[in-house]
């Protein structure tokens, strides 16, 4: 059987077979959420707040922290609700808001981690030029392409993803309303979705994570020419922060979006479905707080600015 029309909404079963593990997962999700309000809202003001931070590798790091910020605030409260109590639904209309920012923004930070490689090849490649390269104009452009490349995807693929004929029963086998989920869910045919699916993965995985590895490829190239190991520490230095958050944040994307189809990967791309939606944006502020001293000085910086008399 197949319903033709819109469905009222949508039952997301996450974890709800195992109901005690929902209950640890409560808990977890709600640490991590609360870390990435924090880091991430920390960042925004330290890179707005500190002169010393207007540069174009804190400007794109802001824009991933905003975004990360986004990213959670769209699906953490609606899946914390249902780790917490019985209730597991989501209406069609919120199901079509969370799959379109979803989307939207998980586009957008594949593109912006291939910028910010960008940034960091050209920092230790061309150290003498970076400021003619790297210029805030240059920097404006990059940002206001990731977000719209990130925007135009999901006005393609959201549409004809919720336009597919869903089963009666309405149950997505996910926490979050994604794209393989709800093509899993439909009754009917799904070839052209797939295909469009893949096709994006290309485009928005596959060719981001190349540039990344090409410019990091470059890099170490680099790195490995300086005479010095204090030199070779420091551009390494400059390039490690960004390098976890990719190695993160693409492995657990691939995860998802790349999985075979047998319930053994279903199972276990839920688990990092979880960590790519919760996991990382709660990661990257530590990752580039913890390893940076340039950020720990200007958080130094402004704790002395507000404790300090008159």
């Amino acid at each position: 059987m197949v319903n033709q029309s819109s469905p009222v909404g949508f039952l997301l079963l996450g974890f709800s077979e195992h109901p005690q593990l929902e209950k640890v997962l409560f808990v977890v999700v709600l640490c991590s959420y609360l870390l990435t309000l924090l880091g991430n809202t920390l960042i925004l003001l330290l890179s707005t707040l500190d002169p010393r931070l207007h540069s174009p590798m804190y400007f794109f790091l802001s824009n991933l922290s905003f975004l990360d910020l986004c990213f959670t605030t769209t699906c953490v409260p609606q899946m914390l609700f249902n780790l917490w109590g019985p209730e597991k639904t989501i209406s069609f209309l919120g199901c079509f808001v969370q799959l379109f920012i979803f989307l939207s923004l998980g586009t957008t930070e594949c593109i912006l981690l291939a910028v910010m490689a960008f940034d960091r090849y050209v920092a230790v490649c061309q150290p003498l030029h970076y400021a003619t390269i790297i210029h805030p104009r240059l920097c404006c452009q990059l940002a206001a392409v990731a977000w719209t490349i990130g925007l135009v995807e999901s006005v393609v693929q959201t549409p004809s993803t919720l336009r597919l004929p869903f089963c009666p029963h309405h149950q997505v086998d996910d926490f979050v309303c994604e794209v393989p989920a709800l093509i899993r869910l439909s009754c009917g045919d799904t070839t052209y979705n797939e295909i469009q699916m893949a096709i994006a993965s290309v485009f928005i995985l596959v060719v981001p994570l190349s540039l990344i590895l090409v410019s990091y490829g470059a890099i170490a190239r680099a790195v490995l020419r300086i005479s010095s190991a204090k030199g070779r520490r420091k551009a390494f230095g400059t390039c490690s922060s960004h390098l976890i958050v990719v190695t993160l944040f693409y492995s657990s994307v691939i995860a998802v979006y790349l999985q075979p189809k047998n319930p053994y990967a279903r199972e276990r791309g839920k688990f990092f479905g979880l960590f790519y939606a919760v996991g990382t944006p709660s990661l990257n502020p530590l990752i580039y707080t913890l390893r940076n001293k340039e950020v720990k000085r200007a958080f130094r910086r402004l704790l002395w600015k507000e404790v300090k008399p008159g």
